[in-house]
């Protein structure tokens, strides 16, 4: 069963992420593509670090934990930068495997504001294997972090193993599945949950999974599965739920340039509360302030605060 984190564990890394890892090719204007050999011009493009999950670990490095990650690229240019971009900002690639008979995956992303478009080739996403988890390197972690459940094609019948593994050694866990391209909202999900500490949905995953169309009501119906629950809400901010105790918090005021990657942002500050033992609406509020500040500039990572920032930044956020 789900148990809460460790206080003080002698562990060298905070957390493990499993997931995806693919860089994102972001086109920022107000435009809209075209087919018949329409040539439009966009404001600006970057090729940034992409995929949830390691817009993720970029954010939870950047708050200050130690982070190591679990994934599959190709041996290609965009793989490379992949590992290299990770490794920079702290983060132990030691456990991406780099497999030369497949490509990296790759999103196209045309970005207007608070709402964007995506294009995704998806290579390398899916291959992550369970057998290709190292247990040793969890047994290193206080916490496992999945991100892009659905994605994830080759690990997608072992996600229970592997949860229920990480529990047998000690570490809490945490799933953001992101969206199900089939929506169809299963795909063995609800074994993987049992065994889940946080369950981080945005706000269309969360009443889809539920299947209610309130999200106080699949708050408090999901709640009774997952010990705690947080819901990213856009610009609303957000709302958690740990049992039947409640927290709501708003977002900051920002001139948004990008939303990419922000509800990954969310999620590390809601994971750097939990793990450090925060009460749920300080963490809640912290989780607000990461996901705000994200938003700054283009692609997933270039505005990701620091601790110190985020702190500034959570004293201005209304309860």
């Amino acid at each position: 069963m789900p148990h809460p984190p460790t206080p003080h564990p002698d562990k060298p890394f905070d957390l493990v992420v499993v997931g995806e890892v693919n860089p994102d090719l972001v086109l920022r204007g107000d435009v809209t593509p075209a087919f018949g050999q329409v040539e439009q011009i966009v404001e600006d493009a970057t090729l940034t670090i992409g995929s949830s999950s390691a817009i993720f670990a970029c954010g939870a490095a950047q708050l200050g934990l130690r982070v190591a990650f679990a994934g599959v690229v190709g041996d290609d240019i965009f793989g490379q930068f992949m590992r290299q971009q990770l490794a920079e900002r702290g983060i132990d690639v030691s456990a991406i495997v780099v497999d030369p008979a497949i490509r990296t995956g790759l999103s196209v992303i045309l970005s207007r504001g608070d709402d964007r478009a995506i294009l995704t080739y998806t290579g390398a996403i899916g291959a992550l294997r369970y057998d290709q988890i190292d247990r040793a390197l969890l047994a290193r972690a206080r916490h496992l972090h999945l991100g892009s459940y659905f994605l994830l094609d080759a690990l997608l019948p072992d996600i229970p193993r592997l949860f229920a593994a990480a529990h047998e050694l000690g570490l809490t866990v945490s799933i953001d599945t992101n969206y199900d391209p089939s929506e169809r909202w299963d795909s063995g999900l609800d074994a993987a949950l049992r065994d889940v500490d946080l369950f981080l949905p945005n706000q269309a995953e969360l009443l889809a999974i539920a299947g209610i169309d309130d999200v106080d009501a699949a708050l408090e119906a999901m709640a009774q599965r997952v010990p705690l629950v947080a819901v990213k809400l856009g610009a609303q901010g957000g709302a958690a739920r740990r049992g039947t105790e409640p927290a709501r918090a708003a977002a900051l005021p920002i001139d948004v340039m990008d939303t990419t990657g922000a509800g990954d942002s969310f999620d590390a500050g809601l994971i750097y509360g939990y793990l450090h033992g925060w009460d749920l609406e300080r963490a809640l509020r912290l989780a607000c302030a990461c996901g705000s500040l994200s938003t700054r500039a283009a692609g997933g990572t270039a505005a990701q605060p620091t601790l110190a920032e985020a702190l500034l930044a959570l004293d201005a956020i209304p309860f």
